[in-house]
């Protein structure tokens, strides 16, 4: 039996003929379908756990000591309100703010970029672990602890 002849493309050779052993480019293994499955999962996977990745803290906060009062209060002072960052320095992540006036928690100290020639930077506990510096933050009662 004689196998049909392809059409002849005017740029190509001599006409081709099918074999009953070549695949058409339109016929796809099974595995091969799964391919676009398989990456509608991953997305959607990663869609999912992006809360909950985004929700954990990398950075390791202390614990305050076991019986003692851990928090210190101060006062916002900075007329259009304090940032509050992920880390000690002005160009780290802003994560939150407070108003000018409003009273903060305070769990310690430590030293972080100058910021107007105060580099101290507070560790605030109000609702979330957060930076603000020390230079917006008037002291209510004794000066935080070093952490």
């Amino acid at each position: 039996m004689r196998m049909p002849l392809l059409p002849r493309s005017p740029l190509s050779g001599p006409p081709l003929s099918r074999s009953p052993l070549s695949r058409s480019p339109f016929s796809r293994s099974p595995l091969s379908r799964l391919g676009p499955y398989a990456a509608a999962g991953a997305v959607a996977a990663l869609l999912a756990a992006g809360p909950a990745l985004a929700a954990t803290d990398p950075v390791q906060h202390p614990e305050p000591p076991a019986g003692s009062s851990h928090t210190y209060k101060g006062r916002v002072t900075a007329k259009s309100g304090l940032l509050l960052r992920d880390k000690p320095t002005r160009g780290s992540r802003v994560i939150g703010s407070r108003p000018y006036g409003a009273v903060v928690h305070i769990f310690c100290k430590t030293h972080g970029e100058n910021v107007y020639g105060n580099s101290h930077w507070y560790l605030l506990t109000d609702g979330t672990w957060a930076w603000g510096s020390a230079r917006y933050i008037a002291d209510i009662g004794p000066a935080p602890r070093t952490c």
